[in-house]
């Protein structure tokens, strides 16, 4: 094995970090005492826990339900629906404000948002408080007959420029892939100001009770098998879209997050390991990264970073590929 001195130094939205392992947004980065955690485990970012537009609506009406009076002022209503959001909000900067003195990694808070009023507020004040970076966590089904996939699809856009309007640190947009073409609304997001797009986010998996007849939860953690989607889609898009790729969703070991990488990912974000082995599991994943890099004469990951995405891959077409055939695929040497 040759004597080689590894550097993991990632960068991600304009950003330095000492590693491509960013913990994504859960209740790992809720609290400062977490992320604090996540940083001696060898994070190189950590993504806060989203702040969720309906969450704050619904703890808004459990109020309003309570507090009922047919006495009411009519300015009543109005006001605790401002001072519940307000006070959501306040609690969620100190978070950031907490995290940022804690820690030297790169803080990015997360809003899981709906719709594109309301949260141009709510970005000033991140970027106000220090925040390093905002990821919009953005999801519009599209499930409903009535609505076309264009109409969907210009929610992303304008809830991208009404905060980008507002701030001018780093937004990256984490979003899922139900869309007619993910290819083309990737190039028109980065067009449109993302500094990164987050692939994939991973949904709430409904499943059933047949014996009770009752609606549960399927999986809440993913599987190392969840990762191909995300490692097709970062292939096709590397070298090809203007903006950041960071890759989530099943990846468990150091191994995934090398594929991620080759196939041009900036960096990684990992939840789901971490619940199932602690976050002292990244530790783990990067020494894993080391190893290979070490066998590979490779010093630092822009060595190999991309090396095996679509555009430059001269098996690249394999990533079209959706039937099965018999077929035996040869990278050649990496």
């Amino acid at each position: 094995m040759t004597d080689v001195t590894v550097n993991l130094a990632a960068r991600y939205l304009g950003l330095q970090l000492p590693s491509p392992i960013v913990v994504g947004s859960s209740g790992l980065t809720d609290s400062v005492d977490g992320i604090r955690a996540c940083k001696a485990a060898g994070a190189g970012a950590v993504v806060l826990k989203s702040m969720f537009e309906e969450q704050i609506a619904d703890r808004v009406q459990q109020t309003l339900d309570v507090s009922e009076d047919p006495n009411w002022h009519p300015e009543a209503a109005e006001y605790i629906s401002a001072d519940g959001t307000e006070n959501a909000v306040s609690e969620y900067l100190r978070l950031i404000e907490g995290a940022k003195k804690a820690v030297s990694i790169p803080v990015i808070p997360s809003v899981n948002c709906t719709t594109s009023q309301g949260w141009s507020k709510f970005a000033r004040q991140v970027e106000s408080v220090g925040a390093d970076a905002l990821e919009l966590n953005i999801f519009v089904s599209p499930t409903d007959p009535e609505r076309s996939s264009q109409a969907n699809e210009q929610v992303y856009l304008d809830v991208l420029a009404e905060v980008n309007h507002q701030v001018s640190i780093p937004v990256s947009l984490k979003i899922g892939y139900f869309f007619s073409s993910i290819a083309q609304m990737a190039l028109k997001l980065a067009d449109k100001g993302a500094d990164g797009l987050v692939l994939f986010n991973r949904f709430y998996a409904p499943d059933l009770d047949i014996d009770r007849f009752q609606g549960v939860h399927g999986p809440a953690l993913s599987a190392p098998e969840e990762m191909h989607l995300t490692l097709r889609t970062v292939a096709q898009l590397s070298g090809r879209v203007d903006c950041d790729l960071a890759a989530t969703t099943g990846i468990h070991d150091g191994a995934a997050v090398v594929k991620q990488l080759l196939v041009g990912a900036q960096v990684v974000q990992v939840a789901s390991v971490l619940y199932r082995h602690r976050v002292e599991h990244i530790a783990v994943m990067l020494d894993e990264i080391r190893a290979w890099m070490v066998a590979k004469n490779f010093t630092k990951l822009d060595d190999f970073r991309g090396k095996m995405n679509q555009k430059v891959w001269p098996d690249g077409s394999a990533y079209d590929r959706v039937q099965f055939m018999k077929r035996t695929v040869n990278a050649g040497q990496a």
